[in-house]
């Protein structure tokens, strides 16, 4: 079985919105109640961490008799912060991410609820959700019959934007397609990525970059406001959607060149990066976020999957930068500085072509193909 996303944007009335953000209270307040509890458990038990691993978090049940308006909103959200807390105590134990934390209304605003017995329906422009009336859903594409809904997450974005992830299920096996093409690519921070075909770029426009003195006029206007004032709150919502407008043009942009590469090649040869040592390391920090490369890789490997295809992820040690594709030789004393890869044996080529070749040849070893 295999599960996929829809995300829409929906428009709810003024008492629906109510009841959102209600809902969005009560499970930022269930999940912070949770945690402080486990908390005075942990610095109880922090010595004896295998007892510690055994204690079960307290159930949402345990506080509706105290504080009863909890009983007003969907229980099933309230069911899935405890699910969402457990797994974040399940990740800092394995080592995979820090303490949690408490949330707040600055936090990400949304709640999840599950298909029970039918409770979520699709209808006409609309979506029937628990305990709440029809809202209307912009549906700008239609969800297959066969895929099977598993689960809704409504959120809010900081500009006030209401939008509805739809978690389907569905059999797919498409089976491993043969391979004939393969690509290899090279980050490059000036235009994303650069082919082993022909060298060719993806030319990534730089978004961020785009916006950054627009961005930095809005910013200072808004520094010079009261806080909580109605003009730093206009203000605020200014600099928020250029924000919010430069992730979308980064997200449309990565989709549509992950679906380009995905239809041209059967498999795609990348080095396992580590893009946040790589930006502090060098203090590319703005370039490399802008760039969005593993929002990128994350789009391109589940492309892959869909379609049979393979993602192959090689050493991030290996030289490639540094190797001739020509000959083999390896240049050690290569500064970042220099473009060009000019090697004794008379090959001269771009750098980050070069690499771009080399990353696919050593995905085409690993696959052990001629």
């Amino acid at each position: 079985m295999a599960h996929k996303a829809y995300k829409f944007r929906i428009y709810p009335t003024k008492e629906q919105e109510d009841f959102l953000v209600k809902t969005f209270g009560c499970v930022r307040f269930v999940y912070n109640k949770m945690l402080a509890e486990r908390k005075e458990t942990y610095e109880k038990l922090k010595d004896n961490m295998t007892l510690l691993k055994k204690q079960k978090l307290p159930t949402p049940a345990k506080y509706k008799k105290e504080f009863e308006w909890l009983k007003e909103v969907d229980s099933l959200a309230l069911a899935n912060a405890q699910l969402n807390l457990q797994t974040a105590f399940s990740n800092f134990f394995s080592g995979k991410a820090k303490y949690p934390k408490f949330k707040n209304r600055k936090s990400k605003q949304s709640y999840t609820t599950n298909m029970v017995n039918g409770n979520i329906k699709i209808l006409d422009a609309h979506i029937k959700l628990p305990k709440l009336t029809p809202l209307r859903m912009k549906q700008h594409r239609e969800i297959p019959s066969h895929h099977v809904i598993k689960s809704c997450t409504i959120s809010r974005s900081a500009t006030g934007k209401y939008h509805i992830s739809i978690l389907t299920e569905y059999e797919h096996n498409p089976g491993k397609k043969e391979i004939n093409r393969v690509v290899g690519l090279d980050f490059a921070m000036d235009g994303l990525f650069v082919e082993s075909e022909k060298g060719k770029k993806a030319n990534y426009p730089r978004f961020y970059r785009q916006a950054e003195d627009k961005l930095a006029k809005e910013q200072r206007k808004l520094s010079k406001m009261m806080n909580g004032s109605s003009r730093w709150k206009k203000q605020r919502i200014k600099v928020v959607k250029l924000h919010e407008r430069v992730a979308n043009q980064r997200r449309n942009f990565l989709h549509q060149e992950s679906r380009k590469l995905v239809k041209r090649y059967d498999c795609v040869v990348i080095e396992d990066l580590d893009m946040k040592g790589m930006s502090k390391a060098f203090r590319f920090g703005k370039s490399v976020a802008d760039n969005g490369w593993g929002m990128f890789t994350t789009f391109l490997r589940y492309k892959l999957d869909e379609e049979g295809k393979q993602l192959i992820k090689i050493d991030k040690w290996f030289p490639s930068s540094k190797t001739c594709s020509a000959c083999g030789y390896v240049n050690a004393a290569l500064h970042l500085s220099e473009r060009i890869f000019d090697c004794d044996c008379g090959f001269v080529i771009d750098r980050d072509w070069n690499a771009a070749i080399n990353i696919k040849n050593e995905g085409q070893l690993m696959l052990d193909l001629p």
